[in-house]
Parts: C-alpha cells; structure tokens; sequence
C-alpha cells in the first residue's frame, strides 16, 4: 500500500522519521487528550455501553449445560458458541483460526482499523473506561498538566490515591473477567465460596493479571497499541488506496491557513487549528497521512466537526474515507482483492461448518494388535485379537458401548470377569469429560460369516441407544 499521501504543506514527511511517543532526549512524550465531544463520541459510548455488557454477561450465559464460551489453554478446551473443541480436535481448531484470520484480512481490506476504533478490549478499557476515570478524578487534559508538574500536597496526594485505586479496582474486574473466559465461572467462583488457601495457584493468577493490567492502563497506554500490539504494522499490506479508515480530505483542506475578517479566503477548508492533535490519543496529526499509531478512534471527527461548524464551512473534512475516494472521488469497495478474501473465506466456512455438522462426540481406534494371528476355535469360530481407545470429545461425562453392526459375533473384553445372560460383560468404559479410555478387546466372528480372509468388520459406540459413531476394521480368517 502506498502510504505516502499527499500532504502537508512543502511535502514535509519528516514525521515520518521518529516516534510521537519518544522525544529528541530518547525520553517517553505523556499524550494528553483533550477530551472527545461530538455525534461519533456519542455512538462509541453507545457502543461500548453494549460491548462492555457483553464481555460481562457471556460468561456466565450457557448453552447445554455449558459456557458458552471458553479459552481453556491450559488444560486444551474450547468452547465456541456451544461447540466443544477438546485435544483431539486440534484440527478444527486450527481451522478455525485460519478462518479468522482470512476474515481479519477482509475486515481489514475493507473497513481498515475499525475493530481498533471500536471494538478492541484494549481501546474500549482505555478510552472509554480509565481515560473517563482520569477525568473525572483529575479534570480536562490542561488540568492534569498542572496536576503532573504541581508539588506533592494533599490535594495531589488525594486525587492521584483516587485515581490509581480506581485503576486497580478496575484491573482486578478485568482480571477476573479474562479468568472466566479461562477456566469458567463455575471454577473462578470457587475463590469465594471455599477458603483461599485451597486455590493458591488460582489466587495468585488473579493477583498476577491485576497487576498486569494495571501496568498496561496506568503506564503502558497508548504503547500498547503504537508498539507492543502487531496489528497497527499490518496493515500497510493489508490496506490499499479502497480502504475506508479516519482520513483528512487534503484536496479540500489544503492548503491550511487560519481565518481573517474582512479577508477573502484564498485557502483551503483546514484553519490549522490543531484541535485534532489535541484530541488524538496518540499524539498524532491525521492530517499527516495513513500513520501506524492511528487507531481510528474518531475523535479527531468530533473534533474537526466541531470547529467547522463554528466557521461556517461543511463538515466532514476529516471522515470515515478512502484515498480513491478523495483524489478520484469514487468510492470502490469490492474490488478483486477483496473477492478473492471473500471467496477464500467461504471455502474455509463451508468446509468448518461440515466439519462441525458431521463431527461425532467419540472418535475410536481399534487395530488389530502388533505380531497378533487370528485364532480357529474348536466351535468353528474365528478370532482376532485387538486393541481400541476411546476419546470423548465432548465437556461431559459418556458411558460408550462397542457393538458390531451388520454381522453375527461378539466381543470379549480382556479383564471382563463379571457373566451375563450373553457371556462376558464389557468393562466400565466411562469417559470424562475430553477424557480417554483404552483397552483390549478379542472379536470372535462365525466361520461361515466370513467369505474371504479379509473381511471389513463394520462397529459403532453408542451410548445406550444413541448412536455415538460409526467406524471400521479389518477381520483375519484362514483362506479356505
């Protein structure tokens, strides 16, 4: 992508050869931001009024006796919208994220930084949560200037106690909220009803992520996303000239000059008055380009809105735009680019959704045991010997049965001891939940069942009249 856009009076790119957030000394620059007012403001506050409160609520929403979503790293579970991913199912999970990262490259392609802007846990938090809680406690941007530079007396001792015991209350919400996400509420609830002495480890995640957390909202910021976060660096190969992002019109803006009574206005819409630097969160100026620090938060909209309703001129000078729209003026969203994402990610949808649909909650080897023969019985009968594991891919408990479909025979299980009214009874094969269970089990099939000396055996698991799934083995007989 090309990201040398026509700018700035004389051409000037040298913003382009150091870091907003670092100075001439190699010292970190505090951004200050004025705080954002306007119909954009207004929509993400809306907004985050309904991301916030389903980050709150999911956890604790199930479906099936289960969350309905949970990152369980540690132990390898997953749970997406109802569907259970365990060890086993490594492949659908992979899948899965391939197909979220195909549709972060069209979201990207299209949209540009609106997840960034909107969505994102960390702009929400800091924007539209922490950045509140400063202002609140320690007023506008110029207020905690002084505040910052001010001596240490009480009043500074109060409110910079204030704010900080906000952070943390705050961070350690957050840290709870992640830990739900990881090991459920069920298990998260258990610091409360049960001593905490019994859930050290637990303890200690809690405290370790609220001290994290608090790190990042009170020292790291806005690094987080200008340095730490990878996104920002992408997407000069994931945008083009077609990608809609927070964009000055240089066309209509330039070149910029203040406003003069009485004089007739040779200049463009752009009065220089830096009200969009002043409300950026990360101390740049939109009007500079496509840069990597920008997050499309729109508050340079607001901001800009603001002030040329003020002058009389039309809004819209710094928008919601793509580059061909403002030199070409058209505006072209689905181009060849973008069908071939779209068409990739139906392909890789397709195949995830019959996947998912023609997935069975058990997934069963049986082989026939290393060196083994099959055995002619006196009764006329044939024997093979093998051996079988179980997986349940499911997040709860399952009693699978073995049978043979199709064919007369019968399976006896090594270590069965216990008789019913059809011969040996099966040993306990109950699963945990994403549990496994193996075994070895002889199948002893009639001779005159078999009409060659390999013969495709056809067995399934159920779970009593449930039908788990369908599977196949290869049955040895003597060639007459």
């Amino acid at each position: 992508m090309n990201t040398t856009q026509h700018v700035i009076n004389d051409s000037d790119e040298s913003f382009r050869d150091h870091f907003n957030a670092v100075n001439e000394d190699g010292k970190r620059n505090w951004f200050y931001p004025q705080k954002p007012t306007g119909k954009w403001h207004t929509r993400r506050v809306w907004f985050t009024v309904l991301i916030l409160t389903l980050l709150f609520a999911t956890p604790f929403i199930t479906f099936n006796g289960q969350p309905l979503l949970l990152f369980n790293v540690l132990e390898r579970k997953f749970i997406i919208f109802g569907i259970f991913i365990g060890p086993q199912d490594y492949w659908l999970f992979g899948l899965t994220m391939l197909s979220f990262m195909v549709f972060i490259v069209l979201f990207t392609t299209v949209f540009g930084r609106l997840w960034c802007g909107w969505a994102c846990p960390q702009t929400v938090f800091m924007e539209m949560v922490f950045r509140k809680i400063e202002y609140a406690i320690e007023g506008n941007a110029t207020k905690q200037k002084l505040l910052n530079k001010a001596p240490w007396d009480t009043d500074k001792i109060l409110k910079k106690t204030a704010k900080y015991m906000a952070f943390m209350t705050v961070s350690f919400l957050i840290a709870n909220l992640l830990l739900s996400y990881v090991l459920g509420v069920d298990e998260l609830s258990k610091i409360i009803r049960e001593p905490i002495a019994d859930h050290m480890p637990l303890f200690g995640g809690i405290i370790a992520f609220t001290a994290i957390f608090y790190f990042n909202f009170a020292w790291l910021r806005d690094q987080a996303c200008t340095v730490v976060c990878p996104y920002g660096r992408l997407q000069g190969v994931l945008m083009d000239r077609n990608t809609i992002n927070v964009a000055y019109d240089y066309e209509r803006g330039e070149p910029r000059g203040k406003i003069h009574k009485n004089q007739e206005r040779t200049e463009g819409d752009c009065v220089n008055c830096h009200q969009c630097v002043a409300v950026c969160p990360t101390g740049i100026d939109i009007r500079n380009g496509l840069q990597m620090e920008c997050v499309n938060c729109t508050a340079c909209i607001d901001a800009c809105d603001n002030i040329m309703e003020k002058v009389g001129f039309e809004k819209g000078l710094i928008r919601y735009t793509s580059e061909n729209a403002i030199v070409r003026k058209t505006n072209k969203l689905i181009t060849p680019r973008v069908v071939g994402a779209m068409v990739m990610l139906v392909l890789l949808w397709s195949v995830l959704g019959f996947m998912v649909v023609s997935r069975t909650d058990t997934q069963t080897m049986l082989l026939r045991a290393p060196g083994s023969q099959y055995i002619e019985n006196k009764d006329k009968t044939i024997t093979n010997l093998y051996t079988f594991k179980i997986f349940n891919k499911t997040n709860h408990a399952i009693a699978p049965e073995i049978r043979l479909e199709g064919i007369q025979g019968k399976l006896i299980f090594a270590g069965a001891s216990a008789t019913g009214k059809s011969g040996p009874k099966a040993p306990d094969l109950s699963l945990e939940p994403a549990g496994m269970v193996e075994g070895t089990v002889f199948i002893i099939v009639p001779g005159n069942e078999l009409k060659s000396r390999k013969t495709t055996l056809k067995l399934s698991v159920y779970q009593g009249n449930e039908k788990l799934e369908a599977f196949e083995t290869t049955f040895i007989a003597p060639e007459n």
